[in-house]
């Protein structure tokens, strides 16, 4: 999952009107903030200002703290109220009115701002109607869509964000004690990851698909010397693309692995792009079953000798890499079944403790959920990085999965946190059933442990993927999972399944 500057912006937008009616009502013209840690509240009258110093002198204890701030409350105004939005905003809403994935971002957001009188809209409707008529206004600013905001007084609790922020931590606290119980893993030795710089190929392809459109464009990353004979998928998480991982292809490569990299048209970066430009809605939940098929897709295509043409390549025995989404795509064809029970329970709930930033992926996938197991039999073996998965999996199916996986999670990721998406279901997923494994990065989050073929460092998780996938498949090889060496100096990782 990746949410850009951009994205961020508008979902700022977004929550502002997460909380509004469908229909006509007398236009705000209040906005109380209730500021984190003080018992104190400031009110701006919006009916009249149209700049930062015309909102300021409408409130004594602004004008005092902007005096005292040498004119800094005028500057953050300025840059929260009455900034542009991005160009795109008014268009990117009016596509995703009704989308699930929008509508989560609402719900996520009607704990922190309220409208006076009026209960939480989550089709974003009003939103579209308001932001439109900011525009046509020439006021296309926050300050110019509250303004066209049906109801009386908008109300922004800042404390709810001090809330979020604890609950974050509270996301996290079992991996920080996991790492303290547990030594890292040996330092990968240099002339395992110097070894990624050469003995491959890179090529493109396209492979035509019966279940999309068009064909899927693929990276295929290939071993010049010593192939194993052996296949390896990597699967991009949401809004990214194959070359943040060619670095871990590389050096699966320059073991004699042949690795092929889909794009996910459905949710990639293009797509991103695409929303940004409010040229396309936001992915659908059909990609929840799209993505495993693709990969089932691209095995299908080596087995027919229409992929690796002539290599010779195992498609008995597959292993699938993922990261973020493409981590739950791969827990799906590894046989981890899909259940709309958990989505159905939990997601309308603002507060539940457990709730974080994946949520808002994962409860978009409702409608589909309970057509999502898609295990694929010839996929025996799966590395799986940062997966949203606590509300889309029944773990209790765990023991049945045809592939060993190995879950790796970082323990200051905030937007997957390893607690309630990693630790919780292995735990209750009995891991040393079916030999599941759980490594966690020490200060590992959701974007540093990408491995794009350009980095500047060695992949973090490269040699890791490397040891575990030679082990499962019992390829023989320089490192294996249980020989260790397959650990990192900058990001130490930590085998904690013993700990659960």
């Amino acid at each position: 999952m990746m949410f850009p500057v951009r994205f961020r912006l508008c979902s700022l937008s977004a929550a502002v009107a997460s909380v509004l009616l469908a229909q006509p009502a007398l236009a705000v013209d209040r906005l109380t903030f209730t500021l984190p840690l003080l018992d104190e509240t400031i009110t701006l009258d919006l009916s009249e200002a149209r700049t930062a110093r015309e909102l300021i002198t409408t409130n004594p204890d602004l004008q005092e703290l902007d005096w005292a701030g040498e004119g800094s409350v005028e500057t953050l105004i300025e840059s929260l109220l009455t900034a542009p939005l991005p160009e795109a905003t008014d268009r990117i809403v009016r596509q995703s009115v009704g989308h699930p994935l929008f509508e989560q971002v609402l719900i996520a957001a009607s704990e922190l701002i309220q409208v006076k009188g009026l209960p939480v809209d989550t089709s974003g409707r009003t939103l579209a109607q308001a932001l439109s008529a900011a525009y046509r206004n020439d006021e296309p600013t926050l300050l110019g869509f509250l303004r066209e905001v049906p109801g009386e007084e908008i109300s922004l609790n800042l404390q709810v964000l001090a809330e979020y922020a604890k609950r974050l931590r509270s996301n996290q606290d079992d991996a920080r004690v996991l790492v303290q119980q547990v030594a890292a893993a040996r330092p990968v030795s240099p002339a395992v990851t110097a070894a990624a710089a050469s003995g491959w190929t890179r090529s493109q392809q396209s492979v035509p698909v019966q279940h999309r459109p068009q064909p899927l464009q693929v990276t295929v990353i290939a071993p010049t010397e010593r192939s194993n004979g052996r296949l390896v998928v990597i699967s991009h998480g949401l809004w990214d693309a194959p070359s943040s991982f060619e670095g871990w292809a590389q050096l699966l490569a320059a073991n004699g692995y042949a690795v092929v990299l889909p794009r996910h048209p459905g949710s990639d970066s293009s797509q991103q792009e695409a929303l940004l430009k409010g040229k396309q809605p936001p992915p659908a939940w059909e990609e929840l079953r799209l993505r495993p098929m693709d990969v089932s897709a691209l095995i299908d295509a080596v087995e027919m000798d229409l992929l690796l043409s002539g290599s010779d390549v195992d498609t008995e025995s597959v292993a699938v890499v993922g990261h973020s989404w493409g981590g739950t795509a791969a827990l799906q064809l590894s046989g981890l079944q899909t259940t709309s029970r958990k989505l159905s329970d939990r997601c309308q709930d603002p507060m539940d403790p457990d709730r974080n930033l994946s949520w808002v992926l994962q409860c978009s996938w409702l409608k589909g959920a309970d057509q999502g197991s898609l295990a694929d039999q010839r996929v025996r073996t799966a590395v799986v990085v940062s997966p949203p998965l606590r509300l889309l999996f029944d773990e209790r199916s765990g023991p049945s999965m045809q592939a060993k996986v190995l879950l790796v999670s970082g323990s200051r990721d905030w937007v997957v946190p390893p607690d309630p998406e990693a630790v919780v279901p292995l735990r209750e997923g009995q891991p040393l059933v079916n030999g599941h494994r759980l490594v966690l990065a020490s200060g590992g989050n959701h974007f540093n442990l990408w491995a794009p073929a350009d980095a500047d460092e060695p992949s973090v998780l490269g040699p890791l993927i490397l040891a575990w996938i030679n082990e499962r498949l019992g390829v023989p090889g320089t490192l294996s999972f249980s020989g260790g060496g397959w650990g990192n100096q900058r990001v130490p990782l930590m085998d904690v399944t013993g700990q659960l």
